[in-house]
């Protein structure tokens, strides 16, 4: 589907979602009429009620389509494992460049505490007036809970130093053709 087809759905089963741009969340209950807007980067935008709501592509399968997996087998030393912490960041992707916000160099630094069980991401957005800033947080909070033994995520949205494409990975500049 690209960007611009809308899909009228109607919902399987009840669904948590995130209010776009504030990042509120919001229930969509089952067998209610929505209309899909936009399927980039294993997530969705719909409309319900007359509002964009944002569903995890982990959440797919209450829209009628294919979900996103993403399970992690518990380290066996009881420790939150950075491996995971970094592969959970790789599925949260820019709702409007379909590139993951590691690869799109957004995130700036990822600190675990293992004794308080926490990961903290310090994370910046492409401008700062960037509106789905509150949405994109809330997707990596959602992914890294999903990492074994992750009790407590925060996030610290910054804008010093101001991103660039310089941030970007050279696959993410190719395939966007910011490569030059």
């Amino acid at each position: 589907m690209s960007s611009q087809e809308r899909t009228l759905l109607t919902v399987r089963r009840e669904v948590q979602g995130r209010l776009v741009p504030v990042g509120d969340p919001v229930t969509v209950p089952a067998d209610s009429f929505v209309t899909l807007t936009q399927s980039l980067g294993g997530n969705y935008t719909i409309v319900y009620n007359g509002n964009m709501v944002r569903i995890d592509g982990t959440d797919a399968d209450a829209l009628g389509l294919e979900g996103l997996t993403l399970s992690f087998d518990p380290p066996g030393n009881g420790q939150i494992s950075e491996e995971q912490v970094w592969e959970a960041l790789h599925t949260v992707f820019d709702p409007e460049i379909p590139v993951d916000l590691v690869n799109l160099g957004l995130i700036y630094r990822v600190e675990i505490d293992q004794d308080g069980q926490s990961v903290n991401v310090v994370m910046t957005l492409t401008a700062p007036g960037c509106g789905m800033g509150p949405v994109l947080v809330g997707d990596v909070e959602h992914r890294l809970r999903m990492v074994p033994f992750v009790k407590n995520v925060s996030v610290e949205l910054v804008f010093d130093p101001p991103w660039s494409r310089d941030m970007m990975s050279e696959e993410a500049q190719l395939e966007t053709g910011m490569f030059y």
